[in-house]
């Protein structure tokens, strides 16, 4: 998976670095790090890393923003636990088992497709402060009390700041996160998360 992952970056920093080479490139390409866990609450627990792949696209300048549109595939590395066995009601089928599976600690992976759209406002000439929106599907592979294994979506609204030297960009980014499957699925309770990322970026 990291072998592919790796590839796959070598093959798009390629890719836009001949682009840029032949007209004006409004691209840059980049990696986020970042880490979080759930608002506090009695029902479960919930702590995340995750790692993304971060392709902008400067969409257009005017006087005082920028706007850029940005494809984050990513991976998500989470912790649960259910707290509150109560939240199996014993209406449901086999609620017993279920309880008792449901509060056993376990890791979860997803794999997200996120699209993002970005407002920045430049600082003078190297800082910006900047709003970012972003959907995206993504593929769950742990069923827990409170989604589905399988297919559902993230949402992601951040703020950030952003150094930028040369080519070169630092960014940090506090955001909340909700992941849910829109009730594709049997449970679709959900998780939200505060989270707190970091990255860097190269504009092509």
């Amino acid at each position: 998976m990291i072998r592919k992952l790796f590839f796959g970056l070598l093959f798009l920093t390629c890719f836009f670095k001949m682009y840029a080479q032949t007209q004006q490139s409004n691209f840059a390409i980049g990696f986020n790090y970042g880490f979080g866990s759930e608002f506090n609450n009695k029902n479960y627990t919930f702590t995340n890393h995750f790692y993304k792949l971060e392709l902008y696209y400067n969409l257009k300048e005017t006087k005082h923003f920028q706007y850029e549109i940005l494809l984050q595939p990513e991976v998500n590395f989470g912790t649960h636990q259910l707290l509150n066995f109560y939240f199996v009601k014993p209406e449901e089928p086999d609620y017993i088992e279920k309880r008792i599976k449901y509060t056993q600690l376990k890791h979860i992976h997803e794999y997200v497709l996120n699209i993002g759209f970005l407002v920045r406002k430049p600082v003078g000439k190297s800082c910006s402060f900047y709003v970012l929106g972003s959907i995206g599907p993504m593929i769950n592979d742990t069923e827990t009390e409170r989604m589905s294994e399988g297919f559902a979506f993230a949402d992601v609204l951040a703020v950030g700041f952003s150094v930028k030297m040369e080519r070169i960009q630092f960014d940090i980014r506090p955001s909340v996160r909700h992941v849910s499957n829109a009730g594709l699925g049997n449970s679709n309770a959900g998780y939200n998360t505060k989270n707190i990322e970091m990255g860097i970026s190269y504009s092509l």
